[in-house]
């Protein structure tokens, strides 16, 4: 029998942490019975899965933008949950967004690497690049199943979630309605409408940086010294959800790189006069932007490298624990009875984990040993290269999106592809074998750290809504399965409709730059590797004071303009929630807060996807004013970026009334 939920609202200690004997009881609580899996939603599921992966892949590639599916894919499932006789419930549409946004995951994992093969010139067959999404996807599940219970309940509170908080708002705010709903999508028009202006109208400009005043170009241009800031609504929104303890480490990661690293390579680079590295110009000749892509970026690789082993060996007992009660769950037998957790804390059972673990490596070895290399040596190696460096990178991708709501998937990737490049070069395998073996030991790991990201989400979702995660963890598999038969189709259809070498060629940036960066290591091996060692001694001595390495690694890999606005939002969070002394006043106001932050996110990635239809038959050009490459677009964009600062300032304030009731 069907049980109506207790709450219209996450209970009030959904974003808080827990203090001693307290616990969180979600929206749906263990105890209700509502349907989840059902026929509905799980074809509607699928059905999203194929759509977005055809069109993520497709924009990609064709014009270079990936946009993030599962706030859509959310917001859809809620639009479509009345159309039935029976109202969708909304743990069927966690289960929807769960399935169909293994879409983007997927996605993100494919053309990062595997574009390079046609750029390359490499033979490439259906089945290399369905297998190396599908495995990877898999790998992505199974290694953080066994991480859930730490990341989503033992951390709750502590992590923030920003992407994975503005789909349960969607969510929970399309099933409760009400002056809610209205917060919500008055949020959602505002940052939607605000983002697309800039991306298609080009009425302002989205990056502002100091070179705006004329001093301050000078001294960018003499020292290099610059910074920028993204006016973007969806950006501010993150900042607002991460809050001002993460933003802040993050900006001060990103400013040691453009403040302090990028001035200081100049200075002692600059009269050199030749390249150094593995840049193909002197110092003296590149901009700060230069300086940073070809330099200080790998410092933060190196970190992010460095923080995703201190994550396994801090979260080393809760991997042993999981791991052992597989192992005795395994050998123990039928007669032994364990008692079942509550439904809402129920993953799927460890002994199965595990032994579908084995069974998709004893695969991946298979597929490098009979499709992708000719010696079975070079199989295990491959296989050893992608379980070690999934395994060490999945709690990277894991604890970046639970802070950030961004998965340095690139960076991690190209390590990976540093690494078996030297690795198969030192086996003796090199050239065109190498550089097929290189890329296709980089698509399953690229898409094994998407999806092991982005799942965490979807879990985290589930637990502040109180879905069954035993449920999202199977059905997560048939998500996979779809995404990555349908991207390689995709894939392979572009290929020979359009290509990706020539004048009319896709365009592809991030596989072109994988592509270069194999064809020079497959040559010459050469790895910036003391810059890494730089990032990896950084991050030791930032965990040795007890500042967490990841967030501070991750400013430093990230683009300047995409954490100075992180700050500008948690520092609107922290005045919102500090300014009265009723603490009760204060968490109304928060709460306000990031039900309109969520609006911003989820107006924004809606409204990008709607830019990116509208630039593939290049009515953007049409439609773009200029207004934004005129110095007045700079100005613009500050003014209009404080004022939609103050309107979520001022907005977030309506929560809750500080004067005590007459």
């Amino acid at each position: 029998m069907e049980e109506k939920r207790g709450a219209q609202r996450l209970p009030a200690n959904a974003y808080k942490p827990l203090g001693p004997g307290e616990s969180y009881q979600p929206y749906v609580p263990a105890g209700s019975v509502i349907p989840e899996i059902t026929a509905r939603s799980v074809s509607i599921g699928i059905l999203m899965a194929i759509i977005f992966t055809a069109a993520a892949a497709y924009l990609g590639l064709k014009i270079g933008q990936v946009f993030e599916a599962a706030i859509p894919i959310a917001i859809l499932a809620v639009g479509m949950a009345g159309i039935f006789a029976r109202r969708s419930t909304i743990s069927e549409n966690v289960i929807i967004q769960s399935i169909g946004s293994a879409s983007g995951v997927v996605v993100a994992g494919m053309i990062f690497t595997l574009p390079a093969l046609f750029i390359l010139n490499l033979e490439v067959r259906f089945y290399q690049t369905f297998l190396a999404a599908l495995l990877g996807g898999f790998l992505g599940i199974l290694f953080i199943v066994p991480l859930r219970r730490y990341f989503v309940k033992e951390q709750h509170g502590l992590l923030p979630f920003p992407e994975g908080t503005a789909i349960a708002e969607v969510l929970v705010t399309g099933e409760g309605g009400g002056e809610q709903a209205k917060v919500l999508i008055k949020a959602a028009a505002i940052g939607g409408l605000y983002d697309f202006c800039i991306a298609t109208f080009g009425l302002w400009r989205e990056v502002v940086s100091t070179r705006v005043v004329p001093a301050l170009a000078t001294v960018a241009d003499k020292a290099k010294l610059v910074v920028k800031v993204n006016a973007g609504a969806a950006v501010m929104g993150l900042g607002y959800i991460i809050g001002f303890k993460y933003s802040s480490i993050i900006v001060a990661g990103s400013f040691v790189s453009w403040l302090v690293l990028i001035p200081a390579i100049w200075y002692f680079g600059r009269n050199l006069g030749i390249p150094i590295g593995t840049a193909t110009i002197p110092i003296d000749q590149m901009t700060a932007e230069q300086i940073f892509t070809n330099y200080v970026r790998h410092i933060g690789i190196g970190g992010i490298a460095a923080a995703g082993v201190i994550g396994i060996l801090k979260s080393s007992r809760i991997i042993v624990q999981a791991f052992s009660v597989g192992f005795k769950e395994m050998f123990a037998g039928k007669s032994a009875k364990v008692a079942e957790p509550e439904r809402t804390d129920r993953d799927m059972k460890m002994s199965t984990v595990i032994v579908l673990l084995v069974l998709t490596l004893a695969a991946v070895f298979v597929f490098f040993g009979l499709g992708v290399v000719d010696t079975w040596g070079i199989a295990g190696l491959a296989l050893v290269v992608v379980a070690v460096i999934s395994f060490l990178f999945t709690t990277v991708a894991a604890r970046a999106i639970a802070i950030v709501g961004v998965n340095p998937v690139s960076g991690m990737t190209l390590m990976t592809l540093i690494l078996s490049s030297v690795i198969l070069v030192k086996a003796g395998l090199s050239g065109a074998a190498g550089m097929l073996s290189a890329l296709i030991i980089g698509g399953v790991v690229c898409t094994a750290l998407a999806t092991a990201g982005a799942f965490i989400s979807d879990l985290k979702v589930g637990y502040w809504l109180g879905s069954t995660p035993r449920n999202q963890e199977r059905y997560k598999f048939i998500g996979i399965l779809v995404a990555a038969f349908c991207v390689t189709g995709v894939l392979l259809l572009l290929n020979k409709v359009y290509g990706f070498t020539g004048p009319k060629a896709l365009a592809a940036p991030q596989a072109n730059a994988m592509a270069a960066v194999i064809n020079v290591l497959m040559t010459t091996a050469s790895a910036p590797w003391f810059l890494y060692l730089a990032g990896i001694f950084m991050a030791i001595t930032l965990e040795l004071i007890k500042v967490p390495p990841l967030p501070f690694a991750l400013g430093m890999y990230l683009p300047i303009e995409l954490n100075t606005p992180l700050i500008v939002g948690g520092l609107i969070a922290h005045l919102v929630s500090t300014r009265s002394k009723n603490e009760d006043v204060n968490t109304r106001r928060r709460e306000r807060g990031t039900l309109i932050a969520s609006g911003f996110i989820a107006g924004g990635a809606l409204m990008g996807v709607v830019s990116a239809l509208i630039a593939l038959p290049k009515w953007n050009e049409k439609l773009n004013t200029h207004i934004a490459e005129r110095p007045i677009g700079e100005i613009i964009s500050i003014v209009l970026f404080l004022g939609l600062c103050l309107y979520v300032y001022y907005e977030s304030k309506k929560g809750a009334s500080d004067r005590p009731s007459a």
